[in-house]
């Protein structure tokens, strides 16, 4: 049986597996799937669809792991976030003592760009520390990039191995991390001049913006009301908590559009701006919430001169990052 301190862990107990070939990730997965059937504890398998066809066929047709699709589930990171602590809350509420949840957060090397799901696998020590969970996070060493096995080893307090779990002495505190400054993701589309260029626009001025380039995008009607919602609450934002001047970009291509809503103050601060939810609207946290469920992709980059908010609808594109 494997051997793990999870059972005396309060919380969170939150821990990165890797591997390098099939017969490694079901090393790491199936004993401790295994180990949660056996003590009656739910277990969830949010797996890409190759690891989990993996895992089906390692276990058959049980009836007591809860399969549930992972591209769906980590499609956003706030959305992720929203829907685990939903599902966390209704495993208490029937009286479980511990779950166990594995899953394939999404990266380059999947076709997903990286910086949100960082902020991600930071924040959820925080998030998800209401419940009792103990979650695996297997990486493929194959195909996950050097920078981003770096951000893992600093966002995991323990490491899964096939013969047992250990603290990780790479861990880093979940706020350290989530106040560095970070080299932002941009679309190549911003090589090129905007389509659209606002100098301290109002939100109907912006949302207007977005309208007059959608032909150029061709978004979907979701994707573009979403966008329109979010570029409102970016405007908004910026034109209270930040400082001017404030100035919208738009560019635009078949099938996406980006925007950057930019200004001259230092940017929230709150390090988990946009990835949990929050009461007070006054303080900007739940516009930013609302960007993160509505868009394709958010960033929140900092520079010495500045705070940008970049947001993405419609089809991501995967430059490596």
């Amino acid at each position: 049986m494997r051997t793990g301190t999870a059972a005396d862990h309060r919380g969170y107990f939150h821990q990165a597996g890797f591997y390098a070939s099939d017969d490694e990730f079901l090393a790491l997965v199936v004993p401790f799937f295994t180990d949660g059937l056996a003590a009656g504890e739910p277990v969830v398998s949010a797996f890409a669809p190759a690891n989990q066809r993996l895992v089906r066929d390692a276990f058959g047709a049980r009836s007591d792991i809860r399969f549930i699709d992972g591209d769906a589930q980590y499609l956003r990171p706030a959305g992720a976030i929203r829907q685990y602590r939903a599902m966390f809350a209704d495993y208490v509420a029937s009286g479980a003592g511990q779950i166990r949840v594995g899953g394939d957060v999404p990266h380059p090397g999947t076709g997903a760009l990286w910086d949100w799901w960082a902020r991600y696998e930071a924040a959820v020590n925080v998030a998800y520390d209401d419940y009792p969970i103990w979650g695996l996070c297997p990486y493929d060493t194959r195909t996950t990039p050097a920078h981003v096995l770096h951000d893992v080893r600093r966002t995991h307090p323990y490491v899964a191995t096939a013969t047992g779990d250990h603290p990780n002495p790479a861990f880093t505190d979940p706020v350290t991390v989530l106040a560095e400054p970070r080299t932002g993701w941009r679309d190549p589309l911003e090589r090129q001049q905007p389509l659209m260029y606002l100098t301290d626009p109002s939100p109907g001025q912006a949302r207007a913006a977005v309208n007059a380039v959608a032909d150029v995008a061709r978004l979907r009607l979701d994707d573009l009301g979403g966008l329109e919602v979010a570029v409102s609450e970016a405007v908004t934002n910026a034109g209270l908590h930040g400082a001017g001047p404030m100035d919208v970009r738009i560019w635009a291509a078949g099938g996406r559009m980006v925007v950057a809503v930019r200004d001259v103050g230092p940017g929230p601060a709150d390090p988990f701006a946009g990835l949990m939810p929050v009461a007070d609207r006054s303080s900007g946290g739940r516009g930013l919430w609302l960007m993160h469920q509505l868009c394709a992709y958010v960033s929140l980059q900092r520079e010495a001169d500045g705070f940008t908010i970049r947001l993405v609808a419609g089809d991501q594109h995967t430059a490596p990052y």
